[in-house]
This record gives structure tokens, C-alpha cells and sequence, in this order.
């Protein structure tokens, strides 16, 4: 039986600065918990920039950043690694959260909520002051250099009570709360990351606030900032505003007919 640790760092670091704009401290509140080696909580709406916060992070620190997108059938095997058969050989390979341990990376676990809660506590050694990650098949027990960061995501607006986050996991974090930015600051993101004028980015701003207001009332979550990003580079490729708000936006928030009509007529209404 062999082990594989094969990892080439260098393809997991984020070369050029990934483009955020900070909305209170959250990069100072960041680096103190980095320096003093405690995990981040990120909460927040769906495209409201986590991810992209904790690229510029990985980029601003200048780590290897290893993202694991989480999902029902996420094990903790997937996380931690397993042993496959190659050329008449078993060997043990690493999962993303064993590489991240063992080469000191930014391990980001994308809504963490998604994953089996079985799978997530296999987490909480490396989230409090031991920072360990106990594996068991192989009889090994991977110790955290200070280098490592473990953070995770997830969206409050999605809790239930079969998907929240258990007390014990949640209360091992330092927690940043995320959220839209505000209007004017939203409209400078709108025009820094496609180039569309003020103007037009204000209008998206707009008749995203428009849809947010529908939290509740049809709709789950209204625009986010992502889908704004999504429209407006379709407008400045030459699609008509009504147009791309419909097929980034109205289309991607609700199935439903009438809701459909109604963010239709608020697009229609703006442009």
C-alpha cells in the first residue's frame, strides 16, 4: 500500500488581485483571526461576495486557496481522503481538507450547511484549539501549521431545521456577517467589474432593491449582486437592458408565471 500526497501548491495560488470592495472590517477582523489561527464563519445571501472576499484574501496573504463547494452527498471520505486502486496498487490519496492541513492552504468549505451533518463534524478538531484532523484509516493525525486557515460559508436565508448550522459547529468560529452593499457602492462594483456607465448601473441597482423588497412575497431571495454583474455584462455585449434583467435576472430568481410577470413589469418600468 502506497500514500499519495501529491500537491503542487503553486496551481492553488490566485495570481492577480481579485477585484472587492469592503463594506465595514471585515479584511481587518480577517487577518487578526488569521494571525491568531481561528476559523471564519461567513454568512450571508447567496452572491453578496463571500467567495469572492475570501479569494482576495487567499490573494492579499498569499496562500494556496482550496475551495470545496459542499452538497448532500458530500462524505467526510471526500473531505479527508480514501484509499483507490491504481495499476494493481491501493493508495490512499488526500482529500482537499487533508492537503490543506498538511501544505498550510486557505481550505474554504462553500455552504457548509449543504453537507451531511455526520460530515461536518469532522471538521470541528481543526476549529478549535487543537487544529488537528485526526485520520482514522490511516492511522494519522495531521497537525495544522500556522499557515492553515479553515473558513466556512453559509446562507441564513436557506435555515431550517433540517439545515442550520448546529450550535457546536457554529460556536468554534469568528463570524462575519455579509449582506448586499449598499446602493451607491453597489452601482461602483456594477461599473468597475463590466464597464457599463453610472447611470445604468444605478437603474440595475434599482431594480434590484425592487426585487429584494419581494423577500417573502414570492419571491426567496431577490437580485443579487452577482446577477447584477451577470446583466450588465450582457448589456454592455449588446443585449437590450429588458432583455438581459429577464434572462439573468427574473429567470434565475422564480419559475413561477405571475412572479415572473412581476419582476418583468419592474425591469420594464426602469428601462
Amino acid at each position: 500500500m502506497q500514500a499519495s500526497h501529491t500537491f503542487k501548491p503553486e496551481e492553488y495560488f490566485i495570481r492577480d488581485e481579485p477585484y472587492y470592495e469592503p463594506v465595514g472590517e471585515e479584511i481587518e477582523v480577517f487577518l487578526a483571526a488569521y494571525k491568531q489561527q481561528l476559523p471564519i464563519l461567513l454568512k450571508g445571501p447567496t452572491g453578496c461576495g463571500k467567495t469572492r472576499f475570501m479569494e482576495h484574501m487567499a490573494w492579499r496573504l498569499q496562500k494556496p486557496f482550496i475551495t470545496v463547494s459542499c452538497h448532500d452527498d458530500l462524505t467526510a471520505s471526500d473531505l479527508v481522503g480514501r484509499f483507490l486502486v491504481s495499476g494493481g496498487e491501493t493508495r490512499w490519496v488526500d482529500g482537499p481538507l487533508a492537503r490543506a492541513v498538511r501544505h498550510g492552504a486557505i481550505c474554504y468549505l462553500d455552504e457548509i450547511v449543504e453537507a451531511r451533518k455526520d460530515t461536518t463534524v469532522v471538521i470541528h478538531p481543526l476549529a478549535d484549539d487543537r487544529r488537528v484532523l485526526p485520520m482514522e484509516k490511516v492511522g494519522e493525525l495531521l497537525e495544522a501549521s500556522s499557515d492553515f486557515c479553515l473558513a466556512i460559508s453559509y446562507n441564513p436565508g436557506y435555515q431550517s431545521v433540517l439545515k442550520d448550522l448546529k450550535q457546536s459547529t457554529r460556536q468554534r468560529f469568528v463570524a462575519l456577517e455579509f449582506d448586499y452593499p449598499k446602493a451607491e457602492l453597489e452601482a461602483a462594483i456594477l461599473c468597475r467589474e463590466t464597464g457599463i456607465d453610472t447611470t445604468l448601473a444605478q437603474r440595475l441597482v434599482k431594480f434590484a432593491h425592487m426585487t429584494r423588497n419581494l423577500t417573502g412575497s414570492g419571491l426567496e431571495e431577490g437580485a443579487s449582486t452577482r446577477l447584477l454583474v451577470h446583466a450588465a455584462k450582457l448589456i454592455s455585449a449588446g443585449i437590450s437592458p429588458v432583455t438581459a434583467c429577464h434572462t439573468c435576472i427574473a429567470q434565475a430568481l422564480t419559475d413561477d408565471a405571475d412572479m415572473l410577470a412581476a419582476v418583468n413589469e419592474l425591469s420594464a418600468s426602469l428601462f
